[in-house]
């Protein structure tokens, strides 16, 4: 048989099921519709998590169908993602990979993908603010969007940080070239290693640029659009969660890719209103030949803006909303009485932390608070991305910091309190409910006919995908999962807070 005889069948396969050959997962959300969705097929749900070693390491003669187990901090809630032979994720320096470098930091680390081997890490001393604007041992939340060789991410320290994918190890890029003196804290002579130190391409200070004022943690993931880079800023109230210190500095903003310069900010107002943390990532879809961005907002409000700015009468380059639509209900707000309902109390208002999603035209997006806050009302709202009008809205929901999953005409959404609802995506009628006993942090994952679930328990939750229930697999991995499973390239990654978890034959 000649070879182009057998050569021709394999491409004419590569072309009608790209699907099963996988794919990077390098953003948050994995494309620019933020929707946890993946077409991969073969992908392994039984697998065991083994046992620690004394050392806390995974003993991996005891997994099954696992094929490598990093060591992350003692906290990671930053999602994983993979891009280029790169797994990247937030955590903290808990478990040290450089041992002159000491003490609470946050860590982006770096690891290949096809081994698991630690390549480098980026190590960010902290704010010294407390835990009013960078909680003590959070370490890094946001994920890295990775492209064209570089990774984007936004720093505990309330920065945008543009990362060269190698490493120090192939020298050291610029334009920026102060490492040394970044990775030092205020007093401290840490000195620069080569060998696992990140290559900083740029970086922006969103608190020296704008006078953002980041609540607890800075926490968004970058959107690429073009040559632009969309990052909200944290901004937020203080301490006493009534006075906002910075009302005028923007909730979002967009740089430049390349060099890290501003492009425009945020013009809805939105951190006038602040009701917490400006820390839902943004979102893009083009319809019917226009640009639309989406934003969840510190208010409370989902905003619809078009991907360009108008300068102001002060000189400053918006992007004004096309449309907002309040996703919280009348009674959340004001009580029959006409008096305020006080915030992070359980009848009151909720920002929306978890990002929308663009689907079919439409955007589906939910409210919630900061966990601390405990329970609340919620509300998962269908919007017509296009217009802003309600399409439906369901209300026997509490809060949620989730991202939802939607395919096939049904949208997954979790919520805090550990149940999971499935609704229809057209009608908002629900099929079915399940409570997990357990809080619920994390995203769903569609993929390979199932939906995937992480618990604070550590249990890996396996949902049959469909209208139908029927009662999910559970593998418990041994600490919280309060991140999002995500797939790329056949494989499964699954993050603990202490272990990130690569599962497959």
């Amino acid at each position: 048989m000649k070879p182009s005889t057998l050569i021709l069948p394999f491409f004419s396969l590569v072309l009608v099921f790209p699907s099963l050959f996988g794919g990077d997962w390098p953003s948050w959300g994995k494309d620019q519709s933020r929707n946890m969705v993946s077409t991969e097929k073969g992908i392994t749900f039984d697998f065991s998590p083994g046992n620690l070693t004394e050392d806390e390491s995974v003993d991996l003669e005891t997994t099954k169908n696992v094929k490598w187990v990093a060591k992350l901090g003692s906290q990671a809630y930053g999602n994983v993602t993979i891009g280029e032979g790169k797994v990247l994720v937030g955590t903290n320096n808990e478990s040290m990979r450089d041992p002159q470098k000491k003490g609470d930091r946050g860590v982006v680390m770096c690891f290949d993908e096809k081994t698991g081997a630690f390549e480098w890490q980026l190590i960010i001393p902290k704010l010294g603010a407390g835990k009013v604007s960078d909680w003590e041992y959070i370490g890094v939340c946001s994920s890295p969007a990775i492209e064209d060789g570089k990774a984007y991410v936004v720093t505990n320290r309330c920065e945008v940080i543009c990362l060269d994918l190698k490493g120090l190890r192939d020298g050291n890029d610029g334009p920026y070239m102060d490492e040394e003196t970044y990775v030092r804290p205020k007093g401290s002579l840490d000195p620069l290693n080569d060998e696992v130190d990140a290559d900083i391409i740029w970086r922006y200070d969103m608190r020296d640029e704008l006078g953002v004022f980041p609540h607890n943690v800075t926490s968004s993931s970058a959107l690429i659009v073009g040559d632009r880079l969309f990052v909200a800023t944290s901004n937020g109230v203080d301490w006493s969660h009534t006075n906002i210190p910075s009302p005028l500095s923007p909730s979002w903003i967009a740089l430049n890719k390349k060099t890290g310069e501003l492009i425009g900010e945020d013009g809805s107002g939105a951190s006038q209103h602040a009701l917490h943390a400006a820390w839902s990532s943004l979102t893009y879809g083009n319809i019917d030949g226009e640009d639309f961005l989406y934003w969840g907002g510190t208010d409370g409000f989902l905003y619809a803006y078009a991907n360009e700015t108008k300068q102001n009468d002060e000189g400053f380059d918006l992007f004004h909303p096309l449309w907002q639509v309040d996703c919280n209900e009348p009674h959340y707000r004001v009580d029959k009485e006409g008096r305020k309902i006080p915030y992070a109390t359980p009848p009151g208002p909720s920002e929306l932390i978890a990002t929308p999603v663009l689907y079919q035209n439409k955007i589906y997006c939910s409210i919630g608070q900061d966990p601390e806050h405990g329970d609340g009302v919620g509300r998962l709202s269908c919007i017509d991305a296009k217009t802003g009008k309600v399409i439906w809205k369901y209300q026997d929901i509490g809060r949620t910091i989730s991202t939802p999953s939607v395919a096939d005409g049904l949208v997954y959404q979790a919520e805090y309190a550990g149940i999971l609802h499935c609704l229809d995506a057209e009608t908002g009628e629900v099929y079915w409910t399940y409570d997990s006993y357990s809080r619920i942090w994390g995203s769903t994952l569609l993929v390979d006919g199932k939906v995937l679930l992480g618990n604070e328990d550590g249990d890996l939750l396996i949902f049959s995908h469909g209208k139908k229930f029927t009662e999910p697999k559970a593998i418990n991995l041994g600490a919280p999962i309060y991140s999002s499973p995500v797939v790329a390239n056949q494989t499964l990654y699954v993050s603990t807070q202490t272990h990130l978890y690569a599962v497959g034959k």
